[in-house]
């Protein structure tokens, strides 16, 4: 016959038993719930890559169609500017062709809002000038331009082409 403590034993064995199969069966259900929320934050991660990958694609596509409209606008004007060339070329007095082509030229520069750099008289400035050379004179103060070899152009506040300049240089006694 079962004394007892021999009784109060399998009930305490019984009641650890059933409270491991409770933790047990709660670490399973955890365990379940995080492998549905590992599944769905990879879903939505996989989802997310594919939009980031579907934007990429279609900004290069942007990009690339509007590099190639922008060519073709200025493909169209070179062509114009070479047939208005190519009849002054041909034309026994060149220099009303030539005059028509200096301002098709001048009304491009102006509608795309590139200007030329003024620089003769003006104190070098390496952001806007690259000097070739330099001249000593008496009549002038160190570091002025005083001749201009090639245009410098702006487009906006954006330096296209720096100006290559002379600049003066004081002779000294």
């Amino acid at each position: 016959m079962p004394t007892k403590k021999h009784s109060e034993k399998k009930k305490t064995t019984i009641q650890k038993t059933d409270d491991l199969q409770s933790r047990l069966n709660s670490y399973k259900k955890e365990n379940h719930q995080l492998k549905q929320d590992i599944k769905e934050k990879n879903d939505r991660l996989l989802r997310s890559y594919a939009d980031i990958q579907n934007l990429q694609k279609r900004m290069e596509k942007e990009i690339e169609c509007k590099e190639q409209t922008t060519k073709e606008k200025y493909i169209s004007e070179i062509i114009n500017l070479h047939e208005v060339l190519q009849k002054a070329y041909e034309d026994s007095d060149p220099k009303p062709g030539l005059k028509l082509i200096l301002n098709n030229i001048e009304n491009l520069l102006e509608k795309e809002k590139i200007t030329c750099i003024e620089c003769i008289g003006k104190p070098f400035d390496h952001n806007y000038h690259h000097a070739i050379t330099t001249i000593e004179k008496n009549d002038c103060e160190d570091n002025i331009i005083v001749e201009e070899v090639k245009k410098g152009y702006m487009c906006g506040d954006r330096l296209l082409r720096p100006s290559q300049v002379i600049v003066a240089k004081n002779k000294k006694n």
